[in-house]
């Protein structure tokens, strides 16, 4: 097949897929933005090379039908170059200088729009989600197997080489927890771990309910996240923060108290806004796909 080269028969639409730290999230969306099928599979890790996580985006293709011969959206987690491909560095995926869109090109054949899947979420949340509509300063922050931001300034996005927004890699340096990185506190899957529950809606389930031990880890996942989301709105002067990841599903139950702490720490400074995503959890996989449309309407005009 050539790429770029519909197939008869092959179903419509654009496919975007989320690399994630524990799951593979891909989605088939329709050209005006519905979703028409979705797909999930784990994430095969560590993988420096990336040739693992490539076969397995390819049998997750495979799963929604085939990409119909169109661009394919990738997003994974970490530090990515865009410009030429590569996953640079991932704590949780474990790519080293992977150059993934070459071996995803490679395995399905067709023009892939290759990006970071934070930064992708924050471009679905803008054009179609939360900060649809809003100017300035927005971030996007995405609490699930890790924690990192995107920033979106009057709708472009801040890369800086590809290291803005790793709040997650930030080390903690007083408190009970000093000495750890801030994911391996304030994630979905740390603050599930440190509860000793499967997931962070098992935890979340048991805050409601009034358990002293997970409102305690609660408490401190809170109070880290508020200490990152102080610090970036300090320094970047963003108005609204926009949540996504697993943790932001518990809803009131994470923000009310983040909201609470945050302005706590900004006595001086303007509060943002704090509101949840409207697209969950697959945020960056439609993210994803919206980048392969972009790239399809561009061979399009070359055309």
């Amino acid at each position: 097949m050539t790429p770029g080269t519909p197939s008869a028969g092959s179903p419509g639409g654009t496919v975007g897929i989320d690399v994630g730290g524990t799951t593979i999230k891909a989605i088939r969306v329709s050209d005006d933005g519905r979703v028409l099928a979705e797909h999930r599979a784990p994430t095969p890790k560590p993988d420096p090379t990336g040739e693992r996580v490539a076969d397995a985006v390819a049998k997750v293709v495979s799963a929604l039908g085939g990409s119909g011969g169109f661009p394919v959206g990738v997003v994974v987690p970490g530090i990515v170059d865009e410009i030429e491909g590569v996953a640079v560095r991932s704590a949780n995926v474990g790519f080293f200088d992977a150059p993934l869109r070459a071996l995803l090109e490679q395995r399905l054949g067709v023009p892939v729009a290759f990006g970071q899947d934070v930064r992708a979420g924050a471009v679905a949340e803008q054009r179609s989600g939360a900060g649809r509509g809003l100017t300035g300063g927005v971030a996007f922050v995405a609490i699930g197997t890790g924690v990192a931001a995107a920033f979106l300034i009057d709708g472009r996005t801040l890369v800086s080489g590809g290291w803005a927004g790793e709040i997650g890699q930030l080390v903690l340096g007083s408190g009970t927890h000093a000495g750890r990185r801030m994911e391996e506190v304030a994630s979905a899957n740390a603050t599930a771990a440190r509860a000793d529950e499967p997931d962070a809606r098992a935890v979340a389930l048991r805050v409601a309910a009034g358990d002293a031990d997970a409102s305690a880890v609660w408490a401190d996942t809170v109070a880290v996240l508020a200490e990152s989301l102080a610090g970036m709105v300090a320094v970047l002067g963003v108005s609204t923060v926009i949540l996504g990841g697993g943790l932001a599903q518990a809803g009131d139950l994470l923000l009310d108290p983040l909201r609470i702490d945050v302005a706590r720490r900004l006595t001086n400074l303007r509060m943002p806004v704090l509101v949840s995503a409207e697209h969950g959890d697959i945020a960056a996989a439609l993210g994803a796909a919206l980048l392969a449309q972009d790239l399809r309407t561009s061979a399009e005009v070359v055309a």
